[in-house]
């Protein structure tokens, strides 16, 4: 058996496998894996619009806050004078209510697409292991099926063990 000259068996099965793996992996991982990131990437879609949103709120409510400065301002009595002062701080108050859950969004998102990234990567981890496990099981089973090819296997790992 000449090592450089590969039977032409071993090569057909060997290929053979090579392509049943793929069509497994292609089937139960990349199909689903793709799936998840699109259903991910809606969500981060939608976090994002709701951040928009909150950001045009914003620009409503200092548009808001202009008109009433401005209507203030035309007023001279005291009364007015209190009502702009109420004003303004309920327009602040939304400012920092409007900029606080921006914010909140904003981290709530970037949290959430790192915490689905990590599992992302967990889940793809856990079955890649999970096949490999399998494929490299299968392939033990049948390389072992013969009992010379037993033998010769033993008789290696003994030869390899340091037993000192």
């Amino acid at each position: 058996m000449d090592l450089l000259s590969p039977e032409p068996g071993l090569v057909i099965w060997s290929g053979l496998t090579f392509l049943a793996v793929l069509a497994l992996l292609t089937k139960f991982a990349w199909k689903p894996l793709l799936g998840m990131i699109k259903e991910r990437e809606d969500e981060i879609s939608s976090s994002l619009e709701k951040a928009k949103q909150a950001q045009q709120e914003y620009a409503r409510i200092e548009a808001e806050k202009n008109r009433l400065a401005v209507e203030a301002r035309a007023e001279r009595d005291s009364l007015l004078r209190e009502a702009r002062e109420k004003v303004q701080a309920m327009l602040d108050e939304a400012h920092k209510q409007a900029q606080a859950e921006g914010q909140k969004l904003l981290d709530e998102a970037r949290a959430q697409i790192e915490k689905e990234k990590a599992s992302a990567i967990d889940d793809l981890k856990k079955q890649v292991a999970g096949l490999s496990v399998q494929i490299a099981g299968k392939l033990i089973e049948e390389n072992l099926q013969n009992d010379d090819k037993q033998q010769q296997l033993i008789e290696k790992y003994l030869q390899e063990s340091n037993f000192n």
